[in-house]
């Protein structure tokens, strides 16, 4: 005939059960917190993996020889360039994104203006949507012009594209046309740049640039 279980009896079954469950928690917690340890350890390497690798980091005691013969860059007096743009482009199933576009046009030239004679947008099947110049304006050395197309702006569509005709009085080296395209409205932004590809080079003309409307305006 089995016998009733005392008060001590629990008290005894109790602890021991108490004892149990912390030898499990502790079975289960340390090697997490150890695993945790361990993972901060490796982000913290990884992060200093990354840090900015800065000239001073790469100083040399050499003597540098000056350029005796320097080399030329390829210089020219105009060009028509095609940069490709996108007003969208598409995801998912096919659903449409909304983008910005920004048309940056950067003279490179360290001495000489250039002119920027249009810069025209054009829509997927090639009409002409928009022209952003009323006349010629005049990019300063290391000068930069840019032009917005709005989000909501869907007449380019995903094929569109900007024909950006510039000339110069003297060579220059060539300017960098580009666009950069950007959405932020949802969790997680987008954003991607296009290069402006030479499609013909023109001669800088001197009495188009005078014409009936004087002085070109200088870009802001």
């Amino acid at each position: 005939m089995s016998r009733r279980m005392t008060v001590e009896d629990a008290n005894v079954f109790m602890r021991q059960f108490k004892l149990l469950i912390a030898g499990f928690v502790a079975l289960l917690v340390v090697p997490l917190i150890v695993y945790a340890f361990y993972l901060e350890r490796r982000l913290e390497t990884f992060e200093d993996s990354l840090r900015p690798s800065s000239p001073q980091e790469l100083e040399s005691d050499e003597t540098v020889p000056g350029n005796r013969y320097p080399l030329v860059a390829h210089t020219v007096t105009g060009q028509v360039v095609y940069v490709p743009v996108y007003s969208h482009i598409y995801h998912g199933v096919g659903q449409p994104h909304l983008l910005t576009i920004t048309l940056s046009v950067r003279n490179t030239s360290m001495e000489h203006e250039i002119v920027v004679r249009s810069m025209r947008y054009f829509d997927t099947k090639g009409r002409e949507v928009k022209s952003y110049l009323d006349r010629p304006v005049r990019l300063p050395a290391l000068g930069t012009t840019e032009v917005v197309v709005e989000r909501d702006d869907a007449s380019g569509g995903s094929g569109a594209n900007f024909l950006v005709e510039w000339y110069a009085r003297s060579p220059v080296t060539e300017p960098i046309i580009e666009a950069v395209m950007i959405d932020t409205s949802s969790r997680q932004g987008i954003s991607f740049t296009g290069r402006g590809t030479v499609i013909s080079e023109a001669a800088s003309d001197s009495t188009e640039d005078a014409g009936s409307s004087g002085t070109p305006p200088t870009a802001e």
